[in-house]
């Protein structure tokens, strides 16, 4: 108990209103494991980004998949929560987490990625702390500049022009959905990949940023479009159907690799992976 009642004090979170964190824990975490693996001269990437620098297509195609109800919750999305458990309990194991982004940003910047239910306490009591120390501008911020995005790569500064060779600005829609779709798994998916757990899962989030107008459809793509049920589809509310996303994954039914190493997994997650973000499946955004 004395081990998880020093995080109400400590680390200070204050600092984070104007410091940029440098080291993660969960870098540190990724820099150990790499050396377990004689992977030694593996070193992570990053390049700090301030979120003015960062496209809006980014920012809301995050929102959309990771959470939904960011600007209104005070640390804690406790329907998804709800949801989480529910899907646990029928499941019969730990599947999914309905983490926040600040609950996120929490286990990133100071624990791991364990599903300990100590950690989790911890994890609770840091994201309280964050909430009332720092903005909710500065706290995504934070998190789209340490949250990982794929192998080594740390930051959406350093994941733009790794994948696309572009700067965060100059994301485009399509790009910034199929960022936001790898994020419950980075190791395993890549936006420039073949999956068709992304593809699908990026299509979503693309057509929920339709619906709400983030996005405007130039002429030639209104005229070329096809009848779909998914530009129907808005979280607002209720978040992604289940069922939608349920579709999107079942054609991954192989553990096979695509061209571009995007590994092909039954229900979008593998077991043996120790990085599986909020704690499974998905966060307090999309299913």
């Amino acid at each position: 108990m004395v081990d998880v009642g020093r995080y109400f004090f400590y680390p200070d979170v204050g600092q984070l209103i104007i410091d940029n964190p440098t080291k993660t824990a969960f870098m540190e975490y990724r820099e150990a494991e790499w050396r377990r693996e004689g992977l030694y001269d593996k070193e992570i990437n990053q390049q700090w980004v301030s979120l003015r620098n960062v496209s809006q297509n980014l920012v809301k195609a995050v929102l959309i998949a990771e959470d939904d109800k960011f600007w209104q919750h005070e640390g804690f999305d406790y329907k998804a929560m709800e949801r989480a458990l529910e899907k646990n309990i029928l499941a019969k194991k730990f599947k999914m987490g309905g983490s926040t982004i600040s609950q996120q940003l929490a286990k990133n910047l100071y624990l791991s990625p364990s599903k300990n239910p100590v950690r989790k306490v911890k994890e609770a009591i840091l994201t309280w702390r964050l909430e009332k120390a720092l903005s909710k501008r500065r706290i995504l911020e934070l998190y789209v500049n340490v949250a990982e995005w794929g192998d080594g790569i740390f930051g959406i500064g350093q994941a733009a022009r790794h994948y696309y060779g572009v700067t965060p600005a100059q994301l485009s829609a399509e790009q910034a959905s199929r960022l936001a779709a790898i994020l419950p798994n980075p190791i395993l998916f890549s936006p420039t990949g073949t999956s068709r757990y992304v593809r699908n899962r990026s299509s979503l989030i693309y057509a929920i940023m339709r619906k709400r107008g983030i996005v405007i459809p130039d002429y030639r793509e209104v005229i070329m479009e096809s009848i779909s049920d998914t530009t129907a589809v808005d979280s607002v509310v209720i978040g992604v159907p289940e069922y939608l996303l349920e579709q999107a994954i079942s054609p991954d039914s192989s553990a096979t690799k695509g061209k571009n190493g995007d590994r092909t997994i039954i229900d979008g997650r593998t077991s043996d992976n120790p990085t599986e973000v909020k704690e499974g499946k998905g966060g307090a955004g999309l299913p």
